[in-house]
């Protein structure tokens, strides 16, 4: 499985209310329940007119198959290859640590 960054461009959704908000979690996980097992939510981000988006998947085609199905835009798709957080400064191993590994 692979980390992947969703940005996803969607008009006046910093200023969504929350029965929008539960209404397209709602409707993302029905879509993820349908595709099965090779692809997750893990979070999103809102800021301004876009959704940032944490997904796990097999592959990037399972990403847009979810966007198709559900109906919100993958504008871009990064897959994430490495990551640093506050625990890099003191890994005994330089540079960033690959996605999925624990130090």
């Amino acid at each position: 499985m692979q980390r992947f960054l969703i940005e996803r461009d969607i008009p006046d959704i910093g200023a969504a209310d929350a029965i929008r908000l539960r209404s397209a979690a709602k409707k993302s996980n029905e879509v993820l329940r349908q595709l099965g097992p090779d692809i997750h939510w893990v979070e999103s981000y809102i800021a301004g007119d876009k959704i940032f988006c944490v997904y796990i998947a097999a592959n990037e085609d399972l990403i847009r198959k979810h966007s198709e199905m559900s109906g919100f835009p993958a504008t871009k798709i990064h897959k994430v290859n490495l990551k640093i957080d506050p625990t890099t400064a003191g890994a005994s191993n330089v540079g960033p640590i690959p996605v999925g590994h624990t130090p």
